[in-house]
This record gives C-alpha cells, sequence and structure tokens, in this order.
C-alpha cells in the first residue's frame, strides 16, 4: 500500500447489543454526566474519521436521541442478536453508500464501552495506517490486540462477509504483526456490573 497522508477514514461506532450480563442497556449507563453512547460520539465526533456510521440492534428508538446534533448515519442490524460480525458488516455497507463516502480508504471500527477512548488514540490509529501502509492497525491492551481498530479497504471485502459472534477479534488474529497503538485505557470496558462501578 503507498503512504497517503490525506486518508479519508470512515467510523463505525457499534451498539447494537443488548448487554446481556448487565440488567440493563450499556449503552445508556451513565458515565461523567452522559451517557456511554453519548460519550463514545463525542469522542467519535471530534475524532478526523468522516462519514460517521451508528449500529443499533436491539435497542434502535432508545439511542438516538444520544446522537442528537451529531454527524451520524445510522443502521440498524436487525440480526444483532447473531453477534458483532454482522454489525460490522451492516455499518460497512452503509458507510459505503453514505454520500461522501465514496473515497474512504480505511474505517476505524468503535464500541460505546471503552469510555476511556479518546480523539488521540483514533488519531494515532490513522497516523500508524498512514505511516505503514499496513491493511490493519489495532489498539494493543491487557496482552491483546483489539478494537478500536483500524481496516484499510482492501480489508472491506472480510468485513462485509463477517457474520455471528465472528467480529473484528477474529480478523485481527489473521494478522500476527500489525501495527498497534498503544491504549491501556482498552482494557476498562463494560460487561458486568462490576466493572461499571469500577468506573467510578
Amino acid at each position: 500500500m503507498h503512504h497517503d497522508p490525506t486518508a479519508t477514514v470512515g467510523l463505525l461506532l457499534l451498539a447494537a447489543g443488548s448487554s446481556s450480563r448487565l440488567a440493563r442497556p450499556k449503552q445508556l449507563l451513565p458515565y461523567q454526566g452522559q451517557t456511554l453512547l453519548r460519550h463514545a460520539a463525542e469522542v467519535a465526533t471530534a475524532s478526523p474519521c468522516r462519514p460517521l456510521v451508528l449500529v443499533t440492534g436491539a435497542l434502535h428508538d432508545e439511542l438516538l436521541p444520544e446522537i442528537d446534533g451529531l454527524p451520524f448515519h445510522v443502521v440498524c442490524n436487525d440480526a444483532w442478536a447473531d453477534g458483532m460480525g454482522g454489525s460490522i458488516a451492516a455499518g460497512l455497507a452503509e458507510l459505503e453508500t453514505a454520500s461522501e463516502a465514496a473515497k474512504v480508504d480505511a474505517v476505524v471500527v468503535i464500541l460505546c464501552d471503552q469510555p476511556l477512548l479518546t480523539p488521540e488514540i483514533i488519531g494515532e490509529l490513522i497516523v500508524q495506517f498512514q505511516a505503514t501502509g499496513q491493511a490493519v492497525v489495532a489498539s494493543a491492551y491487557a496482552g491483546t490486540q483489539g478494537v478500536p481498530a483500524l481496516f484499510s479497504r482492501e480489508i472491506f471485502p472480510q468485513l462485509l462477509e463477517l457474520r455471528g459472534a465472528a467480529g473484528a477479534r477474529e480478523l485481527l488474529q489473521q494478522y500476527a504483526h500489525l501495527p498497534t497503538v498503544d491504549f491501556p485505557g482498552g482494557a476498562t470496558d463494560v460487561d458486568t456490573e462490576a466493572q461499571y462501578a469500577a468506573l467510578g
């Protein structure tokens, strides 16, 4: 891949799940005066990424107010229960139809339950992509590589084929020596009430 300092990078914010291990939707949990989803959406908006796509699923109408005033396209993944893979595929398909997306060179995938994510981390993923020309750039935390991750256009066909629980992580494992961005805060996520309580 050629070095492209003007890469256009879209973003998928995945919020389709039902928070099965929580008794309430994690997307709407309060964090520092706003919901986790609003926080993630504002981080995405402050990043260099455009267009922005929110993928809903288990909840849709309840989530729309959280992106009020932010420049998101929204797609509902009716098959959300099948797992993250289909949500990535649905979001990418929407991204590709967004009018300004004709020339997207890559896409960043983020979740709404990594509250320590910053626009700077997203920016670092893009910088690494531009500097290395690699097809995939991941975040490194807790001894693993995961999301947020950036996937170049050459990976889009594989993303569009994702189904079921095979989310981005399985795809990332195919790229053993991929460039990474250190994001220690990526290990902080919210799947249980205990994890949420630990956020303070």
